[in-house]
């Protein structure tokens, strides 16, 4: 039977069985899929089953749903599909994963039964889970969650990119008050990271920033009105 890994990190939260015609994902308790997370709708994306197999729906989220880095409304899913819902990403195992699985010599189980996995074993399911990505300079961006500016989505593809009411501001802030520059981010080797530049108070993950902080997939930055969430785009 397909199954979602619903995943935070590296870390497998759960093993949900597609086992009905339709699951849902989102915020709001009652969801087949909760997932609590403030960049995540209330009812986020909704998993169906297809004569072709399952397909996954986004339901006019804010934020959007991605599979294997692409922001979609549709798509129809694919043994080893990671979809990236906020920061949890839901691995997408397909029915060939029983069929090879079968292939591999083991003692017989019961039906009730429960296998326990090895260390080497899940490495092994996160591996498959995963679309295989290449170790380069990763590519992060913001996810415009409230507040005001040009665009929902933001790719930091510059060394440097600048937050604030300057015409050369890369994301720019609204606002009569708003200075010119609130705001730098940096883009490096080893990741991204923010530093303030005075006039605004910059908040991540709720905790005051006075100096350079390193930005994780899935913080939550705030600058004066503007909250986004800072992803790594997976490819």
């Amino acid at each position: 039977m397909a199954k979602i890994l619903l995943k935070f990190k590296e870390a497998i939260l759960k093993e949900i069985p597609l086992d009905r015609d339709v699951l849902t994902i989102g915020r709001k308790e009652g969801n087949d899929i909760p997932i609590e997370n403030p960049a995540v709708s209330g009812s986020h994306a909704k998993i169906i089953k297809t004569d072709q197999g399952f397909a996954i729906e986004d339901l006019n989220s804010l934020n959007g749903t991605y599979v294997n880095g692409k922001k979609i409304a549709r798509h129809d899913l694919k043994h080893g599909d990671s979809v990236l819902v906020g920061s949890h990403v839901l691995a997408f195992i397909g029915d060939q994963a029983e069929g090879e699985a079968r292939l591999q010599p083991a003692r017989t189980r019961s039906m009730d039964e429960t296998m326990v996995l090895s260390p080497l074993e899940q490495k092994k399911i996160l591996a498959t889970a995963a679309p295989a990505v290449e170790k380069k300079e990763p590519l992060g961006g913001f996810l415009v969650i409230e507040g005001s500016t040009e665009k929902k989505d933001y790719l930091l593809k510059e060394r440097i990119t600048t937050i604030g009411k300057d015409d050369g501001a890369a994301i720019k802030l609204k606002g009569f008050f708003a200075p010119k520059v609130a705001a730098l981010v940096n883009r490096r080797k080893e990741g991204y990271f923010i530093t303030p530049s005075g006039g605004k108070e910059i908040r991540v993950n709720t905790e005051k920033v006075e100096q350079r902080c390193d930005l994780k997939d899935g913080d939550v930055v705030e600058v004066g009105d503007l909250k986004m969430q800072f992803y790594i785009k997976e490819e």
